[in-house]
């Protein structure tokens, strides 16, 4: 199989679908362990209905939360009598519409694929990282009536559970949360270095930040990167504004970076981690170059809209930059992304 050029493709594996996650194991678990030192900890998620309507994607609604029926009762607010006479209980229980990438969130590999050449027959396929193939360990419909918020008027077979549509087989998301998230985490409060206006980071401003903060990223750890972004818009700002600063996905000495840093996961506050679409886009190029090389070529988790601004105020404040993170993704097989409520320990 061909693999594209200074990509992981088959480092961990003819079959892996781990990617960078690979190098966080009981060493880096450690690590972070041995940064707790007060016992404080920092929830960084996001409400679940934030960032609110569609201003950040218009394919991606707020949570839709409905009670189940209980014999034929509205099963909210119910008497169990309903269903088991003489009982005593109010019960409550609801299902949730949901879509896995509108607020706080991991992305999957299965998020991002790519056209490439993986047989070398001179045809590019649709492929996704380590070379797992749409149509074949990757498949959706071919129909938009079997997609989208409509498409749920027809869940045949949600009762033994073949009513899904999509599966992203070995590039889903619970790939990620079998192996479980828990390691060194390293923050980086460009926030504090740049200021809390719009920045386009390149390679020599993202370097220049790492030295004025004195950070040190190390092979398996995970970074953070705070800009400011949600709690901009937390604090009553819009969500489509351009607040704080964004990675230049495109920039070659970034991109160098990344690929060498050997980072094992990157989760940012903002919408995308990088700049959409990035500076001086073109017609043949990606419209998010960060995500093709992290999701597509590296194998490395990028996570989006995370509440960082408390945690790195505390760190800030004591004058650290490193702590235990715990970031399970839903173990949801199939699914091209996760919600998630990460936890800080410092």
């Amino acid at each position: 199989m061909n693999r594209p050029d200074r990509s992981t493709w088959g480092d961990f594996g003819v079959d892996d679908r781990l990617g960078r996650l690979n190098l966080v194991g009981p060493e880096q678990v450690r690590k972070g362990v041995a940064e707790v030192r007060e016992g404080r900890v920092f929830p960084l998620s996001l409400p679940l209905d934030r960032p609110g309507g569609t201003a950040l994607s218009k394919h991606r609604l707020p949570p839709v939360v409905r009670p189940t029926i209980r014999s034929g009762r509205v099963n909210f607010n119910c008497e169990m009598a309903v269903a088991h006479p003489g009982a005593t209980d109010i019960v409550g229980d609801d299902l949730v519409v949901l879509h896995t990438q509108y607020s706080t969130q991991w992305d999957a590999f299965g998020h991002i694929g790519a056209h490439f050449d993986a047989d070398g027959d001179g045809t590019p396929e649709i492929v996704y990282y380590n070379g797992w193939r749409a149509d074949r360990e990757v498949r959706g419909p071919s129909s938009p009536a079997l997609a989208g918020l409509a498409s749920l008027a027809d869940v045949e077979g949600a009762e033994n559970g073949a009513a899904s549509t999509s599966d992203a087989g070995p590039v889903g998301i619970d790939a990620m949360a079998a192996h479980g998230v828990q390691g060194r985490a390293v923050l980086v409060d460009l926030e504090a270095h740049l200021g809390p206006g719009r920045t386009v980071v390149t390679g020599e401003r993202w370097l220049d930040a790492l030295d004025a903060l004195k950070v040190t990223v190390e092979p398996g750890d995970l970074l953070l990167i705070h800009t400011g972004f949600a709690r901009a818009y937390m604090g009553g700002g819009e969500p489509g504004e351009a607040t704080g600063a964004m990675l230049d996905g495109a920039d070659p000495g970034l991109q160098a970076w990344i690929r060498d840093s050997g980072v094992a996961a990157i989760a940012a506050d903002n919408h995308a981690v990088e700049a959409f679409p990035p500076p001086g886009h073109e017609a043949g190029q990606p419209v998010l170059p960060l995500h093709e090389l992290c999701l597509f070529r590296l194998g490395i988790h990028l996570g989006e809209l995370w509440w960082l601004s408390d945690l790195a105020e505390h760190l800030r404040e004591n004058g650290r930059s490193r702590l235990l993170l715990t970031a399970p993704p839903l173990r949801l097989p199939g699914a091209t992304g996760s919600p998630l409520t990460p936890i800080a320990t410092t």
